[in-house]
């Protein structure tokens, strides 16, 4: 009886130890492959590997009061502060309506300043990013490379400054909405947002709808191309497509500046669920993570290294985030500062 045990089971062995796949795949460590010198090469001295981005806040709390009614709040949504971390760098909030030497004093302590969306255009706030957009400008005419992304509202804040025209801004109904971005013709894409962008996604770019627009306001080809001041600093990039078939500018990039702005949230595709028609596919995520790294790459290029102990005490790791996707469609997360006497840490 025993020999119809064991005969079966010696053959499914044998057929076993046959199909067992042989590894072709040889670890450092694999005594029949040489050894291979590893090295790692050193930082270069060229560039900042530690680089800090400041981000202006806005008014308000960023839920319509729902948060905070404090009459001085501002807030930062935590989407851009995640955005910049995601590609290797750290954040300083720039209170809005702290004293300007505070402001001043942070600037210098930043390799790279974010404007965010928003609706404010007007007051106080305009002031600041009209006055925080100059030293940018200061900052490199004096040698420093020191970027500016401006996002949405700071696309828009922009082309009021630099065209000195308040009124330049048109209608488009472009709120909650993906869309396209489409390149203008010849355009070259080196030294600008997309020039990490693989060729299969810059095509995917023009024909699917990757990048979220939430705006009411922009600026049409036309009227863009009419203005000396905005043509003289800025090269048109991208165009989108509202709802109505309407075309305004969406990518602009400084001619003789690290200055960029875009009309399209870059840091929602990965960072707000708040809205069902954010883009969450593989490919609009690597939208996100491209825009960033390329931002951030700007960022590294800058000389400035802020003593350690004034980085650690202004960083936005201080503060807390507030969790509101339950108080009402908007933000995930938003960084709410609203004792401006208080939040100074110099």
């Amino acid at each position: 009886m025993w020999k119809y045990i064991w005969i079966p089971l010696l053959m499914s062995l044998e057929i076993i130890s046959i199909a067992k796949p042989q590894s072709t795949i040889y670890l450092p460590t694999d005594s029949s492959v040489s050894v291979m010198t590893s090295t790692c090469p050193s930082p270069d001295p060229s560039l900042n590997y530690r680089p800090i981005i400041g981000i202006v806040s806005h008014p308000g709390d960023g839920a319509s009061g729902r948060l905070s009614n404090a009459t001085n709040a501002s807030y930062i949504a935590a989407s851009y502060v995640k955005f910049v971390e995601s590609a290797g760098a750290r954040v300083i909030p720039l209170i809005y309506n702290e004293p300007l030497s505070n402001l001043q004093t942070k600037l210098n302590l930043v390799n790279g300043v974010l404007f965010t969306g928003g609706w404010s255009k007007s007051g106080l706030y305009f002031d600041v990013i009209e006055r925080i957009f100059k030293q940018v400008l200061k900052k490199n005419d004096a040698g420093e490379h020191f970027p500016l992304l401006a996002i949405c509202l700071g696309f828009e804040l922009l082309t009021m400054i630099i065209s000195k025209n308040n009124n330049i801004l048109e209608d488009f109904s472009a709120s909650d909405q993906a869309s396209t971005l489409q390149f203008m013709k010849n355009i070259n894409i080196e030294e600008t947002l997309f020039q990490r962008f693989p060729p299969d996604l810059i095509a995917k770019l023009s024909t699917e709808c990757l990048v979220m627009q939430n705006h009411k306001y922009g600026v049409s080809p036309e009227t863009f191309l009419g203005n000396t001041e905005l043509c003289s600093f800025f090269k048109i990039l991208t165009t989108s497509t509202d709802q109505n078939n309407k075309v305004y500018v969406s990518t602009v990039q400084s001619e003789s500046y690290p200055v960029t702005a875009v009309q399209w949230h870059p840091e929602k595709n990965a960072f707000e669920w708040g809205s069902s028609v954010i883009p969450h596919s593989d490919d609009a995520i690597q939208v996100t993570q491209h825009a960033a790294n390329f931002f951030i790459s700007e960022a590294r290029k800058s000389f400035n290294r802020p003593p350690t102990e004034d980085v650690l005490a202004n960083l936005i790791y201080n503060y807390s985030p507030t969790y509101c996707g339950t108080a009402g469609k908007g933000y995930d997360e938003v960084y709410i500062f609203s004792e401006t006497e208080k939040i100074a840490r110099l």
